[in-house]
């Protein structure tokens, strides 16, 4: 009993990983295309949703989205070229999963780097969720 649950739980997993790594995916061809509203979809639609950068502590969907569109895309700025490398998926459960990885965003003088940590939740069956964004320089 215990090895079937096993097994079972571990084809769940790489599911979950394949499921969690195409929104990453789908994320960094929307920032690339500079559709913000689609990179966005990637994260839980809710006043609880938290994004914490450097300092600064962001709470809630619509804040996140402010956020980013006043630092890629007022007064002539631009989104840059966004890549995400050394992806480590790790399940919490079946409905959670912990993400690492290294962030790099080539814009038009520079390029500017860094880490993050999301925590993502199957919150429907429609798939996902990123429900917290730990993202530093």
């Amino acid at each position: 009993m215990v090895g079937r649950a096993f097994s079972q739980g571990t084809a769940d997993r790489a599911a979950a990983n394949k499921a969690i790594a195409r929104v990453l995916e789908d994320q960094v061809a929307a920032w690339n295309k500079g559709d913000l509203e689609a990179f966005m979809s990637a994260y839980w639609k809710s006043p609880k949703l938290t994004f914490y950068s450097g300092k600064d502590k962001t709470q809630g969907w619509q804040a996140t989205l402010d956020r980013y569109r006043k630092r890629y895309q007022a007064d002539g700025r631009e989104m840059g070229t966004l890549t995400f490398r050394e992806i480590e998926i790790e399940s919490l459960g079946p409905e959670s999963a912990f993400v690492r990885g290294h962030w790099e965003l080539k814009l038009q003088d520079e390029t500017i780097g860094g880490l993050f940590t999301l925590i993502l939740r199957r919150l429907s069956a429609e798939g996902w969720w990123i429900v917290h964004d730990h993202t530093s320089a």
